[in-house]
């Protein structure tokens, strides 16, 4: 049985009769010939009636056909370099499902929040279509990198009842008995007690973070992939994360040439997204900011102008690493070398796109684990399993978080997060 017809792979039909399913795009008239732009969830294609092809009662329907009207056409491939895409279809017959009228999203511009309104329809268009079908490739690439390197899935638990990145932005959900838990901010803790079980394992999951921020960067609900290795230290780390990076971005780049193209994405650093990274601790960031005139001094995190700075000397992704140990969570473990760094990293992606990466070495020592987590002034008794895995065959280990989203975004070369999710969830928009 031969497989159905989809734009897709319309270049194995040529001088086939196929039927097309999919709904009306765009129409243009020319005196006796109609042009139909017809998608069918796969790509878009130029469908061309005129009545000698098609018969007068065929080219009348196509003519008064409206914007995202559904349809069957029966038609003939055949090349057509000044045709969208190269191919067209000779319409024969054509059946309209369903008539749509007063389609809200026209050719005219709409205004972000209209669109965002509308944004269960936003994502039939081109520009959208191609944004998320990159990020479908970008998924895939990374589920094809972890599992083909034996990692194993272990799913993280979305209720959680505290907070593994500090309590400031965790959302509060009623439980039973009058319990309170809260959405998960992070699978990694989850992902430490797997890797002690399965070796290397990863989530891929929705994170949530309550964060009032209106930046172009955050979302309150977001994707993550969070990969975790037992037996790895942090210079074996750095170079998984950059191979992995590496690899994710050359597969788009392989896969995706035509979304790429239609987002007119200009592709030559990402085709310069190869190991290894530059890298530079963070007092050599904070050096580096001091002297492009940035205030900033040893102590002070980075947000979105200082990443952007940063990001502006390389042209690749950079490692920012051995941060200020009091800047990062009680889990990350301390540079041997200096008791005051940790073993840390964010990976930067170039072009102002900040933060999409950051991971560590964790804490494998029970007594240190434990002292932190006193000075934190954490619940132990919400952690005693997470201590448990330190107390019954510790091991060294290391992982990482990777945002779906902003890695989207760099990729695709857009502007904001919310176009990189199919339907984003910022802090004043929960609809639709």
């Amino acid at each position: 049985m031969r497989r159905e017809f989809i734009i897709e792979h319309i270049d194995e039909y040529v001088g086939d009769e196929v039927i097309l399913k999919g709904w009306v795009y765009n129409r243009r008239s020319s005196g006796k010939i109609v042009f139909l732009l017809v998608r069918d969830g796969t790509g878009i294609v130029q469908v061309v009636f005129t009545p000698r092809d098609s018969g007068e009662e065929n080219f009348k329907i196509a003519e008064s056909l409206s914007q995202e009207t559904s349809l069957e056409i029966k038609g003939i491939v055949r090349e057509e370099k000044r045709a969208p895409g190269g191919y067209e279809i000779i319409g024969k017959e054509i059946r309209p499902i369903h008539h749509s009228e007063g389609y809200p999203i026209t050719k005219k511009s709409h205004g972000v929040d209209f669109l965002l309104r509308h944004r269960h329809l936003w994502l039939r268009s081109r520009k959208q279509f191609a944004i998320l079908r990159i990020r479908s490739e970008l998924v895939k690439a990374i589920r094809d990198y972890l599992d083909e390197r034996d990692f194993v899935l272990i799913d993280s638990p979305i209720f959680t009842p505290t907070s593994c990145e500090g309590t400031t932005t965790l959302f509060e959900v009623p439980y039973f008995d009058d319990k309170v838990v809260y959405l998960s901010q992070s699978g990694q803790l989850y992902q430490e007690a797997g890797a002690a079980a399965f070796r290397r394992v990863y989530c891929f999951g929705p994170v949530f973070r309550a964060e009032k921020s209106k930046t172009r960067r955050h979302l309150t609900e977001f994707w993550q992939v969070e990969p975790e290795v037992a037996f790895m230290e942090f210079d074996a780390l750095l170079e998984f994360a950059e191979d992995f990076i590496s690899y994710i971005v050359q597969r788009v780049l392989e896969k995706r040439k035509k979304e790429l193209e239609i987002l007119e994405r200009d592709t030559s650093l990402l085709e310069k997204v190869s190991p290894p990274f530059p890298r530079i601790t963070y007092m050599d960031a904070v050096k580096l900011l001091q002297e492009k005139g940035m205030d900033i001094k040893e102590g002070d995190d980075f947000g979105a102008d200082e990443e952007t700075e940063i990001s502006k000397s390389f042209e690749k992704p950079v490692m920012v690493h051995r941060f200020l140990a009091e800047m990062k969570p009680f889990y990350m473990k301390r540079d041997p070398e200096n008791n005051k760094l940790a073993l840390a990293v964010d990976i930067l992606a170039p072009e102002g796109y900040g933060e999409i990466l950051g991971g560590s070495q964790r804490e494998d020592d029970y007594d240190t684990l434990l002292k932190r987590m006193k000075e934190d002034n954490l619940p132990i008794e919400h952690f005693q399993w997470y201590l448990d895995l330190r107390k019954y065959g510790s091991f060294p280990h290391s992982g990482f978080g990777l945002g779906i989203e902003r890695t989207v975004a760099w990729i695709s070369g857009i502007h904001h997060v919310r176009e990189a999710i199919p339907f984003p969830r910022t802090i004043d928009r929960v609809y639709p």
